[in-house]
């Protein structure tokens, strides 16, 4: 089912950069609880047809973390971890993201995410990620993303309406 929040996603061909922004029909603070605490994370986070579980999460400057989706027909999973830079609550947090289902390790993007109020407690949504290459970010605009990302932000809008 459509939202009335739709997801854009920016990347313009040759840069190494891509751009999300989404706004929540929820007050700034909740929607930062959603991207930071893990009871919230496990019900909204990834593709509908895949469970996901938390390795590990120490969301603070300094911190890092490794979540594991897993399909739920048994067809495989896929981990992703990173380093988190700086958590400037409920605000903005820079963080890295790797997946781990490459042939080799080091493709890193750099992740800048800002939450901005605004009016009628309403939330809006800006994620910079910066990759290694044009190739790594291209890669991961044609793996599904698109798809797992709206998914999951229809999960979080039912979340944040509770």
């Amino acid at each position: 089912m459509a939202s009335k929040n739709e997801t854009k996603i920016t990347a313009e061909k040759g840069k190494q950069e891509l751009f999300i922004e989404r706004e929540f029909d929820a007050p700034r603070e909740l929607v930062f609880r959603a991207f930071s605490e893990p009871e919230f994370l496990l019900q909204w986070m990834g593709p509908s047809d895949m469970d996901m579980r938390i390795d590990k999460l120490d969301n603070r400057s300094g911190g890092s973390y490794r979540f594991v989706h897993s399909l739920r027909n048994g067809g495989g999973e896929f981990g992703f971890n990173g380093a988190i830079h700086e958590v400037a609550a409920p605000e903005r947090v820079i963080r890295t993201f790797e997946f781990e289902g490459l042939p080799e390790r080091g493709h890193v993007s750099l992740e800048f995410l800002t939450l901005s109020e605004l009016p009628g407690d309403r939330t809006r949504l800006s994620i910079q990620s910066i990759f290694k290459s044009v190739d790594d970010r291209d890669g991961l605009l044609q793996s599904g993303m698109e798809t797992g990302l709206n998914d999951g932000f229809r999960k979080l809008d039912d979340l944040l309406a509770k």
